[in-house]
């Protein structure tokens, strides 16, 4: 009977450090996914191109994930050149060109299809115009409690683009 009692403590033991709130065991992707990440890496791979880092080597950006079915993006090129006229209005054509062209943010909801890891944003308002009212899936490649993979595999600019994010403390 002790060894019975013993083996009893053990399968409720294991159980219950397996449901805790924070094991990764027991929580949804979704679960997993709430939070904001920091860009670490984005590389897109064009057809018939090189692969192409948009936001440069270092990039910079925030990718949020709330709860409520919201996420907000914002990534950029750590270089982005000062306006010099110091008026956001009034950058010169150059200016101007460099910033699109280095920066985006959008912002929308998101559901998850748990099966497939795949996540689809539904875009409300961008800065890049072309991409509001868009649906857009990202495949979680892969996610641990410090890491973010993601694949888009909607890209508008063609290609797919590849996303590690690291959880922001």
């Amino acid at each position: 009977m002790h060894r019975r009692h013993v083996f009893g403590l053990a399968v409720m033991a294991a159980l219950g450090v397996a449901l805790l709130p924070g094991s990764a065991m027991s929580q949804t992707l979704k679960q997993q996914l709430v939070g904001t990440w920091m860009l670490a890496a984005w590389e897109q791979d064009v057809p018939n191109g090189p692969k192409f880092q948009r936001f440069g080597a270092n990039p910079k950006g925030y990718h949020i994930f709330e709860a409520n079915g919201r996420f907000y993006t914002m990534f950029a090129r750590p270089d982005l050149p000062k306006i010099a006229s110091n008026n956001p209005s009034n950058p010169t054509p150059d200016e101007a060109k460099s910033i699109v062209s280095g920066a985006i943010a959008y912002y929308g909801t998101y559901t998850i299809d748990e099966a497939s890891k795949v996540v689809t944003l539904n875009i409300e308002s961008s800065s890049f115009p072309n991409q509001v009212g868009a649906v857009q899936k990202r495949t979680i490649t892969s996610i641990s409690a410090t890491e973010l993979k993601m694949q888009n595999t909607t890209a508008l600019t063609g290609g797919q683009i590849y996303y590690t994010l690291k959880k922001a403390n």
